[in-house]
């Protein structure tokens, strides 16, 4: 099949000036740009005051498990992205032994969702690929191995450092993983079990990762108090193993810590000087969101979702876990310390037994509960079984726009799609696009464009994808500059954008005149040798 846009303003992705020309598609390519008077059997469609650009690429996704639930991923499709990369923060879906599924699905639930409509039993990266590709996904899809599924598949949940005989499986696993397509390595440093992992572990994981030109993407140690030195980690990994690395969702929390700014771009320049790949993505929001249970300090996670129910029974341990929290513990990102009771809401939660508790403070809550709002906050957490969301007020305006200025950032959504949403699982690219191009002109045009496709497609190696050019997939997203807007607030935060109106996943409309189609064309992108491709 196909298709003719006429008269559309082309930003092709590569950061160059933006033109006038028509783009034909037959099959799932790109075959000619320019002045097209017609074309055999195309079907034409006007986009006269529409840019054309390539599909916007999220590089961090949380659509892990809802992919295989509900395929369309619509809120991706419809604010124009038509690639993510799945397997974020350490802890993901593969791989899986079968005799950990129950314990990780309790892990999980508060970052993914759980399901029983998902079949647990694909053990490792293929088999779990394989099911996406059954489904036929909306988007198209990468994979990062997560250092967490690695470590519980060689050695367990527990809080203890490998053997060496373990450290080696761990390498195997990555190895295998990579040759099953996956993109790269991701951790979450904060997240058990990846935040038992001392840097050692990492180093040797990302010497594999190395071997396939792949990422090493990074929730560091710390975004606040120890941001510094959580970055210096970072760096070292990339320096000892000679992989590229990308932090994710780049940020500072906590005002205590915006002095820090200055040191931390120091930092990324530094780290380039010496040779060392490094780019990160970024939400445009001044709010974080990721599962309530990173409030309780490490301890409380050691050992699984079991032993955090067990420990929030203990009247002691509360009383030991509001200490801490109150006093902190070195290097530990503390959340309530940097955001505070007032400014963490709970966006989601497993049982309706609890539904009330969505959209709260855990001061409301509090009060809601009749309790002191951090029991209240612990009881939720026990009933729940850990498997609660939440956003946290963090910045400012003035540092989204430092950060998204840099050479290193490209775009991402980060969001967590139960329950009421962060609204950048909506709204994160056209946010881009009106708020900080067209209305407080931090970014040109041809930048923010840059930032949402060549850019994170140069950076994942994604071949023949994140531009508009003859030969490429045809992946296309078309808006309209003068209205482009995402809608959603934290309040009211599952709505659609408005400016976004055509949709092409490889060829074919998913969003056509502002609606969506029903019709799903993504695949799984796979690493294969040095690139990742179809």
């Amino acid at each position: 099949m196909k298709t003719l846009l006429k008269n559309g303003v082309v930003v092709d992705g590569s950061g160059s000036n933006r033109y006038q020309a028509d783009v034909l598609i037959d099959g799932d390519k790109i075959v000619k740009i320019g002045k097209i008077d017609a074309a055999d059997g195309a079907e034409v469609i006007d986009v006269t005051g529409l840019v054309v650009a390539p599909g916007f690429i999220d590089t961090h996704s949380h659509s892990d498990l809802q992919i295989l639930v509900d395929p369309e991923v619509r809120p991706k499709v419809m604010q124009g992205i038509t690639t993510e990369i799945l397997g974020q923060d350490g802890i993901s879906m593969a791989p899986l032994p079968e005799k950990y599924i129950r314990p990780w699905r309790k892990n999980l639930a508060g970052l993914d969702g759980d399901s029983d409509q998902v079949n647990y039993h694909y053990r490792d990266t293929a088999g779990y690929l394989k099911m996406i590709d059954d489904v036929k996904p909306g988007p198209n899809e990468c994979y990062l191995v997560p250092h967490g599924n690695v470590r519980m598949e060689a050695m367990g949940l527990d809080n203890r450092q490998p053997t060496d005989e373990e450290l080696q499986k761990m390498k195997d696993i990555v190895r295998r993983e990579m040759e099953n397509g996956a993109i790269g390595l991701s951790t979450g440093l904060i997240y058990m079990p990846c935040a038992y992992g001392q840097t050692k572990e990492v180093v040797e994981m990302c010497k594999v990762v190395a071997e396939y030109d792949g990422r090493f993407v990074i929730h560091q140690r710390s975004e606040a108090d120890t941001i510094l030195d959580s970055m210096k980690e970072v760096i070292q990994i990339g320096k000892e193993s000679g992989v590229k690395i990308h932090y994710s969702h780049f940020k500072v929390c906590g005002r205590k810590n915006w002095d820090k700014i200055d040191g931390m771009i120091q930092l990324l320049e530094e780290a380039e000087k010496e040779g060392i790949d490094v780019s990160f993505d970024q939400y445009p929001y001044v709010a974080g969101s990721t599962m309530l249970g990173v409030i309780l300090p490490p301890w409380v996670h050691d050992g699984g979702t079991n032993k955090v129910i067990e420990r929030l029974n203990d009247p002691e341990l509360r009383k030991k876990m509001v200490y801490d929290i109150e006093h902190g513990i070195p290097g530990w990102d503390n959340f309530v310390d940097f955001a505070g009771l007032d400014q963490i809401y709970v966006t989601s939660v497993k049982t309706d037994k609890n539904k009330d508790a969505v959209g709260l403070s855990l001061i409301e809550l509090g009060k809601l509960r009749g309790k002191d709002p951090y029991d209240a906050t612990f009881d939720l957490l026990r009933d729940e079984e850990n498997a609660v969301g939440m956003v946290d007020f963090y910045g400012t305006e003035d540092h989204v726009k430092l950060f998204m200025k840099r050479p290193e950032m490209n775009v991402c959504t980060d969001g967590l799609l139960g329950g009421k949403p962060h609204p950048r699982v909506y709204g994160a690219f056209p946010r881009v696009l009106g708020k900080y191009v067209r209305e407080d002109k931090a970014l040109t045009l041809e930048q923010a464009v840059y930032k949402m496709t060549g850019k994170p497609a140069a950076t994942f190696n994604i071949k023949n994808r994140g531009q508009i050019k003859e030969g490429a997939y045809a992946d296309i997203t078309v808006f309209n500059p003068d209205t482009v807007i995402d809608k959603g607030t934290f309040t009211d935060p599952t709505q659609y954008p408005e400016g976004i109106e055509y949709v092409m996943v490889n060829g074919v409309f998913e969003v056509a005149g502002g609606k969506y189609t029903g019709r799903r064309n993504g695949t799984v992108l796979r690493k294969k040798g040095k690139e990742v491709v179809k």
